[in-house]
């Protein structure tokens, strides 16, 4: 209590005496915000918002599920969750947060429409019960022991400002009324978010009065804007650039591993796909990537350590499953699969490929620091063992668009894509889940699934994991899914990203495993 005491004395006697400008923060951000409704899923939009929005179970850095508006929770029955809300807490306006403003925001979350929502999150809640201002009842449908872990997606909202709330509502208006320790000021697309501490924050105040996330695509341009003073921290900095930070004495670098993984997502279910010919150029009576040897050829045929090591130049580490070492899911028994080009020669040739085929490959261009050259390298491997490949690198918002774009016939229109994923609540079942489940709106199953991808033993996996309360045996019941997902080459995982932040030297980073840049975990050093 005295140290803590003592540093909370440290901190406000900074503030008093630091200048106006001294106590703003701005950040330079590589992806740029997109909305201002906190219930539509983007990864930059989420980092922003959370600033505002709170939800009843907050993360910390490595994804560890705390308390947030919920000081505390437990299962009354195997099908009804019982959330007490922390006392005291009050929206920007002032007014009380209550247990119906909780109701509201999970019923709005579960009626958001469009192809990036939280709907997953809720996809068990059929009744939410207000029991007093302060406790709720949630009932599922299925005993759903991860609840209050998904919870952590869903932003809490003031009820009476967000009813029938418009974009231009949440930006700056009535509706952008949260309990966090910033207001909403303004966003204006494709050039920044601005955010104010705010006066009713039941916490002690924050250092920056002011925060600015500025939108800087360019790699190079936001290393610059750092090294020119423009901006005070920036997020992904790609390794090539490590050392024009690391040299200059005013700045430092900090980094951390990462929730995201860089997958490759193969359409494995259709008959026939628009993306394949054979070796003379002809259509394919059948579709290759059925084949599980033409699978496991694809995953021999990729040098996952120079892809890591050499392409992405150390900023990341090579993957062997869903989930890095420290989060939730991983395998240690699963091995890193064999760079062996003979033996995707082989596998083509026992599958009855032996001169290979021709296969075009898609994947983004712009959502993280070198997944072109990722792309272009991996072309060169699968071309090297006679899967001749080329590649159509896509801007993130065209590449989210085609990539769940399904043909007249029900085809995907990509049927070979890389792009990275990671699940917002840091459980490797929910990237399954999105990734792999069987697609199934009501229960909104496969959300990502842009493969199409089925199969009964996965799904009967994920429903085990699902339906576990305790907590080790939902941990080797997840640990148990992700093994059939990575043997099946359900998917194929390439490496897990390193997150990396350029800072000045005077302030403190904390490197999260979701990669966002928090304000609220930058601290000047006194």
């Amino acid at each position: 209590m005295r140290s803590g005491a003592i540093l909370l004395g440290l901190m406000a006697g900074w503030l008093v005496g630091q200048p106006a400008q001294a106590q703003n923060l701005r950040i330079g951000m590589k992806a740029a915000v997109d909305s201002s409704d906190p219930h539509l899923t983007f990864t930059p939009n989420r980092n922003v918002q959370l600033h505002v929005f709170e939800t009843l179970l907050t993360q910390n850095a490595q994804l560890r599920a705390e308390a947030g508006l919920a000081e505390s929770w437990r299962p009354i029955d195997p099908l009804t969750w019982e959330f007490r809300l922390r006392p005291g807490v009050n929206f920007h306006d002032g007014s009380p947060l209550t247990a119906s403003d909780v109701a509201f925001s999970i019923r709005r979350a579960q009626a958001a429409q469009g192809p990036r929502t939280y709907a997953s999150a809720v996809r068990n809640i059929t009744e939410i019960e207000v029991v007093d201002a302060l406790t709720l009842r949630v009932k599922t449908r299925t005993p759903t022991p991860l609840q209050p872990h998904f919870l952590v997606a869903i932003a809490i909202l003031n009820e009476r400002g967000a009813t029938d709330a418009s974009e231009a509502d949440f930006n700056g208006g009535r509706a952008a009324l949260g309990t966090g320790p910033y207001r909403w000021i303004r966003w204006t697309p494709n050039q920044d978010v601005v955010l104010e501490r705010s006066a009713n924050w039941r916490g002690p105040a924050e250092p920056w009065a002011r925060v600015t996330y500025r939108f800087i695509s360019n790699d190079s341009a936001r290393v610059a804007a750092l090294l020119a003073g423009d901006v005070d921290v920036i997020d992904t900095v790609p390794s090539g650039l490590h050392e024009r930070i690391q040299n200059d004495s005013r700045t430092q670098l900090v980094s951390g591993d990462s929730i995201f993984t860089h997958y490759f997502y193969l359409d494995s279910m259709s008959a026939s796909i628009p993306n394949a010919t054979g070796a003379d150029g002809q259509p394919l009576a059948q579709n290759p990537l059925r084949d599980q040897r033409v699978r496991q050829a694809m995953t021999h045929a990729i040098n996952r350590r120079a892809l890591a090591e050499r392409v992405m130049e150390g900023g990341a580490t090579p993957a062997n499953q869903v989930a890095a070492p420290g989060f939730s899911g991983h395998e240690p028994a699963l091995l890193l699969p064999a760079f062996d080009p003979a033996a995707a020669r082989r596998l083509l040739t026992e599958a009855g490929l032996p001169q290979g085929f021709n296969l075009n490959l898609h994947c983004t261009q712009d959502r993280f620091a070198g997944d072109s050259r990722t792309c272009q390298a991996i072309a060169q491997m699968l071309t090297a063992v006679g899967i001749r490949t080329t590649i159509e690198a896509l801007p993130m918002p065209i590449y989210l668009r085609r990539s769940a774009t399904l043909l007249p016939s029900g085809v995907p229109e990509l049927s070979a894509h890389l792009s990275i994923f990671g699940s917002s609540s840091g459980l490797a079942s929910e990237g399954l889940t999105a990734l792999v489940r069987t697609p199934n709106a009501a229960r909104a199953h496969g959300g990502w699934n842009r493969t199409r991808y089925s199969n009964p033993e996965m799904d009967r996996l994920l429903d085990v994991a699902d339906s576990t309360f305790d907590e080790a045996e939902r941990e080797a019941a997840t640990r148990e899914a992700v093994r059939f997902a990575v043997e099946n080459q359900a998917l194929l995982p390439i490496f897990f990203m390193r997150s990396t932040w350029g800072a000045r030297r005077n302030l403190r980073v904390t490197p999260r495993g979701d990669q966002y840049t928090m304000a609220t975990e930058i601290r000047p050093i006194p």
